[in-house]
């Protein structure tokens, strides 16, 4: 029996285990791709989170998920792409958490929804290298409403051709700093973390297992086919999303 502390808002233990299995796969697929995870992570949470919580407890559960891939390659950082990114990403932060008090719920699940089917099937911008004040503040931005920009942060990392482990440390250090400024503004902006601690905690452990143990088994995977088959899940969570949200505006 799961502890009452775990469940918050009358979460049943299904839903909370079906979360923390979630968790688990998503840092676990983010080890074997590079990425991907985090937007797995939040369509799953958008269809049993409220939505008022959702944003700010997937970016602190992302904390713990992209710190841990960080300090486990932290040699291997590109620190010179993370100062300006940083700057970026605290006015980015700052503007849009201004106007995301004021959104519906329902279209808060709509945009999550929309993002992340665009975020699989677009072709990120060209020329982001030499941007990332940029990056960081439209992605930060962006991030205070839909939750998961690491699929844009991705396109920046990459426009580096750093290598393999370089690009995942650098990705999971920009994306540790977004989320990190993330919560901070949502504190500020008088979001109850605290009522959300102990399951915030279970989701990043079992976040930092799912990378722990993906590191270790996940190098021999077909990345072309597994690939295909996340975005398939993706695109059919965010339909559901997007049905939901919609169906809730219609009924109001």
């Amino acid at each position: 029996m799961i502890p009452p502390l775990f469940l918050p808002d009358a979460m049943s233990e299904l839903v909370f285990a079906i979360l923390i299995g979630t968790s688990f796969l998503a840092s676990l697929i983010t080890v074997a791709l590079g990425i991907g995870g985090g937007g797995i992570l939040l369509a799953v949470m958008a269809t049993l989170v409220p939505p008022a919580a959702l944003i700010p407890t997937h970016g602190v559960i992302q904390i713990g998920s992209n710190l841990g891939r960080a300090l486990l390659i932290f040699r291997q950082i590109f620190w010179p792409a993370v100062p300006a990114f940083a700057a970026g990403s605290i006015l980015g932060a700052a503007v849009g958490g201004s106007i995301v008090v004021n959104l519906p719920a329902a279209w808060v699940q709509i945009g999550v929804g929309t993002f992340v089917i665009w975020s699989v099937l677009a072709r990120p911008p060209q020329g982001l290298r030499n941007w990332p004040l940029l990056v960081g503040a439209v992605s930060s931005f962006l991030t205070m409403f839909f939750g998961a920009t690491g699929l844009f942060v991705a396109s920046f990392t990459k426009s580096h051709k750093l290598p393999r482990h370089s690009d995942v440390a650098t990705h999971a250090t920009l994306m540790t700093v977004q989320h990190g400024i993330k919560t901070i503004v949502f504190g500020l902006l008088g979001f109850g973390f605290g009522h959300w601690w102990a399951f915030i905690v279970a989701m990043m452990l079992a976040g930092f297992l799912g990378t722990v143990i993906g590191k270790v088994f996940l190098n021999r995977i077909d990345d072309r086919q597994f690939k295909i088959a996340l975005d398939v899940v993706l695109v059919l969570l965010s339909v559901r999303l997007i049905y939901a949200g919609l169906k809730a505006l219609l009924a109001g």
